[in-house]
């Protein structure tokens, strides 16, 4: 059966709001509100992914720093042009919210409304949950499933402790003529497997959003603290599009 473009690209996280939302941009009367959640990993260090959320799924005054709260959507990419190059701007498209209160219960559902089209803001009604997938939703949450192509060669290297590291960037297809380009990264089998692929093969990645810090210098001499966002690879599978295409 042919994956639907909502299914081609899915994120789930849970955490704290680590930052105060920020409106991003207006559209149709509808304001989209951007901030980071904070997200642990098992070895205790936290990842800061950034949320775009719009304030018909969530009002500003919900968006508290250190509120909980799961998020389901689509991690995008968006160019920021710059005095020199564009930068890959990414962030996890909200679709689906779950708000806790400080006990760990649930508060308040929402999500977009799916059949909605695209000609003008989208709708919005509560979201109903079977217990089976509210047992699912749990602290820390981080997942993520990428169905796309490859579109740069990948980069695959061995650091010198010996660790074997790849690079790949995929382009996963959104409605309306769009696509996400979604750095990601993986490890020792699979980074073996990523450096021999080639460019337009079709593969599917499930995984992890994961962020790090790094330090920028520039020519005249100063440094920037960054940070970058990527996924991280736990799976990868080739997908056999004659076989897509004859189902």
């Amino acid at each position: 059966m042919p994956v639907t473009q909502t299914e081609k690209n899915i994120a789930r996280i849970s955490g704290a709001i680590n930052s105060a939302p920020q409106l991003s941009h207006m559209a149709y009367g509808e304001g989209f509100y951007s901030f980071d959640l904070k997200i642990m990993r098992t070895s205790g260090s936290p990842d800061y992914i950034p949320v775009l959320m719009s304030d018909r799924l969530a009002g500003e005054d919900a968006l508290v720093v250190g509120r909980n709260l799961y998020v389901e959507g689509q991690f995008r990419s968006h160019n920021v042009p710059g005095e020199e190059h564009s930068k890959l701007k990414l962030m996890v498209f909200a679709r689906k919210v779950i708000f806790f209160d400080e006990e760990g219960a649930i508060e308040t559902m929402a999500r977009e409304d799916e059949s909605a089209g695209s000609g003008g803001a989208a709708t919005f009604e509560a979201w109903e949950m079977s217990p089976e997938d509210k047992a699912d939703v749990k602290p820390d949450t981080n997942e993520i499933i990428l169905d796309g192509f490859i579109c740069k060669p990948p980069v695959f290297r061995v650091t010198p402790l010996k660790r074997e590291i790849a690079d790949i960037l995929l382009a996963v297809n959104r409605m309306y003529n769009k696509s996400d380009y979604i750095p990601c990264i993986c490890w020792g089998r699979n980074a073996r497997f990523c450096g021999k692929r080639q460019v337009g093969e079709h593969v599917k990645i499930t995984g992890r959003i994961q962020s790090r810090f790094y330090t920028k210098k520039y020519p005249n001499g100063t440094e920037e603290q960054k940070i970058a966002y990527e996924v991280s690879i736990a799976a990868l599978e080739l997908v056999d599009d004659s076989r897509v295409n004859d189902e």
